[in-house]
């Protein structure tokens, strides 16, 4: 049996690996020309390279975007470009763009080609036309629900993946103009600027609807950690998670969440306890709420935030894992946010069982100085633990 791909997102080279660490079976990056996520770090091709030799090393899979809406310019280059992602055997390019698969067919070029959500695929007779092209994966369409999704499955014999955690897009599938009109970044060549997130003053025949409340038009984010069983029950060959740009304790927490729950399926051990429990922690590691969105039932005002939102910042990332000295029973790590001693904490990582316990009375900077507060930002604190941990692994605050 096939298992569920577990597919994660990767700004930079020190992400992609967390990712793979923490859980993922492939993980998908952006180059520095051609990528939707134009802030992101992204790779050049020399990193492309190293990723590709690191992914295959450890039997994992490494996609690579190539998803922007190409105007004439962004054609520079571009076959040299995909010549050398052949060269590097990546595993696939993941394009918006009906033209590159005329481009690596005409070139022969040996890439295996997955269509971006970009393309807004939502129903069996595009997927058959894709799969007719050569295109060998469907990214569908982030508005499929989840008839959409089995009836694609079942008519067209094509890989499918879907989007299974992270932000969503008011557009459709992220076909917007609003950052071109308000700012002149064009969001479909990787500039948006999230013009859905600003707050607006409502007005009626000229005159502004005076209110506490500003008007957005943002959406929540997603989360099928309650559909994850039915997601795979139904067909889906990978399920995606998005965020390039997002933080390297979002990608920990939520791979190794979402691993840890495809595991316990496959062992017929995912229970509703285990599931509210890994919905508790996927809520706490992101500022904004979020909701299955489409796969249930049409999306509503429940899903979208349209009078105001609260993001409160998330503190619970306390600090990464450097070493641990099994003869003194010390940890040694760098601190990411406010800890100090007697907090509640706990330590997850991908070797070990997650534990928790209690900041000792006496915690040490690098020259061995007593602190009373852990509070400067990636300051080297060390303290005496009695569980062995391991390099990279994370510790946050108990909240459940």
């Amino acid at each position: 049996m096939n298992k569920v791909e577990l597919l994660a997102p990767a700004g930079d080279f020190e992400r992609l690996k967390i990712a793979y660490l923490y859980g993922a079976d492939a993980v998908y990056i952006g180059g520095k020309d051609y990528s939707l996520r134009a802030n992101a770090t992204n790779f050049s091709l020399d990193e492309i390279k190293k990723a590709s030799e690191y992914a295959h090393k450890i039997d994992k899979k490494l996609y690579v975007t190539v998803n922007i809406v190409f105007h004439n310019e962004n054609y520079r280059g571009l076959v040299d470009y995909l010549k050398k992602l052949a060269e590097y055997k990546i595993d696939a390019i993941i394009s918006s763009d009906p033209s590159i698969i005329d481009i690596i067919k005409d070139n022969n070029i040996d890439l295996n080609i997955h269509i971006s959500t970009q393309m807004s695929s939502a129903n069996y007779e595009s997927a058959l036309f894709w799969k007719k092209e050569g295109a060998s994966r469907l990214v569908l369409a982030r508005e499929c629900s989840r008839q959409d999704i089995k009836e694609i499955i079942e008519k067209a014999g094509i890989e499918v993946e879907c989007f299974l955690h992270g932000a969503m897009c008011s557009a459709y599938s992220g076909r917007c103009v609003l950052s071109n009109y308000f700012t002149n970044r064009d969001a479909n060549r990787g500039g948006c600027a999230q013009i859905c997130r600003w707050c607006f003053d409502l007005a009626s025949q000229d005159k502004v609807i005076e209110n506490d409340t500003k008007f957005t038009m943002s959406t929540k984010d997603l989360s099928m950690i309650k559909n994850l069983k039915d997601m795979i029950d139904i067909g889906v060959t990978s399920l995606k998670v998005e965020g390039r740009m997002r933080s390297n304790y979002y990608i920990a927490t939520v791979i190794s969440t979402y691993r840890e729950a495809i595991d316990n399926y496959y062992k017929n051990t995912l229970t509703l306890k285990l599931i509210e429990y890994y919905s508790n922690i996927l809520n706490r590691v992101a500022n904004r709420e979020s909701t299955p969105q489409f796969y249930n039932e049409p999306d509503s005002i429940k899903d979208q935030y349209f009078l105001g939102r609260q993001e409160v910042s998330n503190q619970d990332f306390l600090g990464i894992i450097l070493s641990y000295d099994k003869k003194k029973k010390e940890v040694t790590l760098t601190q990411r946010n406010y800890f100090k001693p007697g907090d509640k904490v706990e330590i997850f990582g991908p070797n070990i069982k997650t534990f928790s316990f209690t900041i000792p009375k006496t915690i040490y900077n690098e020259k061995g100085e007593i602190v009373e507060v852990a509070n400067h930002p990636k300051e080297i604190i060390k303290f005496k633990l009695d569980k062995e941990v391991y390099k990279d692994d994370i510790m946050r605050l108990k909240v459940f």
